[in-house]
């Protein structure tokens, strides 16, 4: 196997600093680097349906609830790991472009809900189907075996931190 990007730089931390062990930089190096490349892969597809990183984040969050495909912004927050004040930032452009709407929750006046608009729907249902057929394509790279055994193992590892 070729030296990577990653294994040059761990020669030479060897080189310049042999005390330390400098082994975990060969996982957590290759990780970022792959994390973003895949990012890159992924935006892609959400640029080609007019939508950022977050925008595809909140319609896929509010799709996902099922019908009538609404949340309050703070449940959006919560299932989408940002903040509230982003969260709004987010909601307003998708407002604006026609993808949302917000209103007063059925029963409850006082309690706002973001929803999914008609176009909303239509769009992430188009942007979901593209985006898991690029995840099928960049998995592609890797056997059915090492994908089966690198699940677990990511998992594990996240579980940690999460």
């Amino acid at each position: 196997m070729n030296p990577d990007h990653v294994s040059r730089i761990q020669s030479e931390w060897a080189r310049e600093r042999p005390d330390l062990d400098v082994s975990p930089q060969g996982l957590i190096g290759r990780l970022h680097r792959l994390a973003g490349h895949l990012t890159e892969e992924l935006v892609a597809v959400y640029a080609h349906h007019g939508l950022g990183e977050g925008e595809f984040d909140v319609l896929a969050t509010l799709r996902r609830a099922g019908a009538p495909y609404e949340r309050a912004p703070g449940e959006l927050a919560e299932h989408t790991m940002v903040t509230t004040g982003a969260m709004t930032k987010r909601i307003d452009r998708l407002a604006s472009a026609g993808l949302v709407e917000r209103r007063a929750a059925v029963g409850d006046g006082r309690r706002r809900i973001v929803a999914l608009t008609p176009p909303g729907l239509r769009t992430i249902d188009a942007a979901f189907t593209d985006h898991m057929a690029n995840e099928h394509r960049l998995v592609a790279a890797l056997s059915p075996a090492d994908r089966a055994a690198l699940e677990p193992i990511l998992t594990r590892w996240l579980e940690h931190y999460e």
